[in-house]
């Protein structure tokens, strides 16, 4: 699987809070569907552009 997240990036948003080694992997799993139910909209449209709108 590709990281999609940066983690530096995640721990600097989760300021002040702990974030448990398993909790990025769940984050790039949920980001990863996100990203293909995105592209299946934009498909069903007739796009090869993902516009917010497919989020």
């Amino acid at each position: 699987m590709t990281d999609l997240i940066v983690k530096a990036a995640v721990k600097e948003q989760l300021d002040g809070m702990n974030v448990a080694v398993d909790f990025y992997d769940a984050l790039d799993e949920e980001v990863a569907e996100l990203l293909e139910d995105a592209a299946r909209r934009a498909e069903a449209n007739d796009r090869k552009t993902v516009q917010p709108r497919d989020l």
